[in-house]
């Protein structure tokens, strides 16, 4: 079944009061946090596939999102880059839908429409955006979570999570018509931004995952705590601590984020700064950048779980 851009696959379920858990690549998905995030709600929770564009290179550069090529049974198959959409139903409510988006390059108005088209065909109630960002924070304290949550309550606090409305004014996304266009249809909206250091830029940030999945389980009594990738993430960290303790230079910047964190938490007064885009005022040497690139690469080659 054909809705908007998007092919469905029939027979289409009949999902209750669904919330959706959306996440964009590349804009907002740093240490690959969204898609991390996703993946296990999605194994957890028992997903299937419910649809793909049918011609993702309508709003894709297939010069920026390349195509992979891979054997299959000996024969050569060519998996195009494409936005999926997965759903899980519950023994009681409410069901899910999982949209993995790719940020598109051309006619994004009809892309973003036909989202909202999915979104509103379903009924969705709620509309949860996860993502990442790169922020002058120091990995050594607990990683920052920003967010608005609207009149959605906790189930219980958690430590380190600010609810916070942007005042970011700039170049952004065309997907943010798609928050405007949520808005306009009444649907209930939050969203959740992991803050990463940004002096270790890893390509699967677990640590990140952990903290999105803690606060997502103080709102959705159905996500256990547990299910977070806590080990995994504490290995990168410990890897990264290690290996930092021999450079200097970066462990006088590591302590300078520090008090500036640490005063930041402190103080009541202290300004709220945007979660549309990261901070930009930590500069590294030549020689740093090199050294935290050789670092990331070995952290990301850490086996899985």
């Amino acid at each position: 079944m054909q809705i908007g851009a998007f092919e469905l696959i029939e027979p289409l379920p009949e999902l209750k009061d669904p919330h959706v858990f959306a996440m964009v690549r590349p804009w907002v998905d740093v240490g690959s946090v969204g898609t991390l995030t996703l993946n296990r709600l999605e194994r957890f929770m028992g997903s299937k596939e419910l649809g793909r564009l049918s011609r993702p290179g309508t709003f894709f550069d297939f010069t920026r999102y390349r195509p992979n090529m891979r054997l299959v049974d000996g024969k050569r198959e060519v998996k195009i880059p494409n936005s999926i959409i997965r759903y899980a139903i519950t023994d009681d409510g409410p069901d899910y839908l999982f949209l993995h988006l790719m940020e598109p390059h051309s006619n994004g108005e009809d892309y973003t429409d036909s989202i909202l088209e999915v979104v509103n065909y379903f009924n969705v109630k709620r509309y949860c955006r996860l993502g990442a960002m790169y922020d002058a924070v120091p990995h050594t304290r607990p990683l920052l979570v920003t967010g608005s949550l609207g009149n959605v309550v906790q189930n219980h606090p958690v430590p380190n999570f600010k609810v916070r409305q942007s005042t970011y004014q700039g170049p952004t996304t065309i997907m943010n018509l798609l928050s405007e266009g949520i808005e306009k249809d009444g649907i209930e909206s939050i969203n959740f931004m992991v803050h990463l250091p940004q002096y270790v830029q890893l390509e699967e940030d677990y640590a990140g995952t952990s903290r999105m999945i803690e606060v997502l389980s103080s709102v959705y009594s159905n996500i256990p705590a547990d299910l977070a990738p806590v080990r995994r993430g504490q290995r990168q960290y410990r890897e990264l601590n290690s290996t930092l303790d021999r450079n200097t230079e970066l462990k006088t910047l590591i302590q300078q984020m520090e008090a500036y964190y640490d005063a930041q938490l402190d103080s009541e007064e202290a300004s709220t700064p945007s979660t549309e885009q990261p901070a930009s005022g930590t500069v590294l040497s030549p020689q740093i950048e090199q050294f935290l690139s050789e670092l990331g690469g070995r952290l990301d080659a850490d086996p899985d779980e």
